[in-house]
């Protein structure tokens, strides 16, 4: 019953498509960590994540960075 619970939570959760659309070159090093954490490499890079409040929180400090598409 847990385990049908926990998917049935996982299928409601939101992906969000991050897409780095400026280089990193120039801006303060805690901004190149937030995009490797993101797991963003290089321009036009995208990664898709799961919508949280940690995931939500990183994009707004790199706002001027990326684009955000929901999925």
């Amino acid at each position: 019953m847990l385990f049908k619970e926990i998917e049935m939570t996982k299928k409601k959760e939101k992906q969000i498509k991050i897409t780095q659309t400026k280089s990193g070159i120039g801006f303060h090093k805690k901004q190149k960590l937030t995009l490797k954490a993101l797991g963003l490499r290089k321009m036009n890079h995208s990664v898709v994540k799961t919508e949280t409040p940690q995931i939500i929180g990183m994009v707004t400090k790199i706002r001027h960075l990326v684009t955000v598409e929901e999925i």
